[in-house]
């Protein structure tokens, strides 16, 4: 099975939820009975990849998806060399609040591909909305693993989980060329 080229949206009427299986069960049960509740509730925006191919009640299965939101993290947090410069009101950021790809294509680069979609939509979205960083609280170690290979330091531990971020500086170099 093969996907689209472009990350669209959540609609519960033409994307199909249910199938989803990205290996995680947090993340399993997130796409398919929470982010459309949080998208209307105005909380956070869920974009996917759907297949090429409709399943035969039409809709159309999700190969990847990644959840984001606004957030703020407090000076303190981060490292002196770089909070020393920064107010001490919350700092605001982005939050990668989910990323995940169905174990069917798991191997085939959709997650740094995920994931760079998703930090350009947000470079986009910083243009208008500023904000400091994007953070990303880590499931597993192995997601803290590939966060890192893509440059994300870690920031500190928030509700049991490494959260990392990436500057959106660092962010601003990778795609204002």
């Amino acid at each position: 099975m093969s996907w689209l080229k472009e990350f669209v949206e959540l609609d519960k009427q033409i994307h199909d939820r249910l199938s989803f299986d990205c290996g995680e069960k947090e993340l399993n049960i997130f796409i398919k009975t929470q982010a459309s509740k949080h998208m209307q509730a105005g909380i956070s925006r869920t974009m996917v990849l759907p297949a090429k191919t409709p399943l035969p009640n039409q809709k159309r299965p999700i190969c990847s998806f990644y959840t984001i939101a606004p957030s703020s993290i407090c000076r303190e947090t981060l490292p002196k060399s770089l909070s020393k410069k920064l107010p001490r009101y919350p700092i605001p950021v982005f939050l990668l609040a989910q990323l995940a790809v169905h174990t069917e294509y798991h191997g085939c680069g959709l997650g740094k591909t995920s994931l760079i979609k998703a930090l350009q939509y947000l470079w986009e979205i910083n243009a208008h909305m500023r904000a400091y960083a994007v953070v990303v609280d880590c499931l597993t170690p192995e997601a803290e693993n590939f966060y890192r290979k893509y440059g994300f330091e870690f920031l500190c531990q928030h509700n049991g989980r490494a959260r990392m971020y990436l500057p959106m500086k660092t962010i601003e170099q990778l795609f204002s060329r």
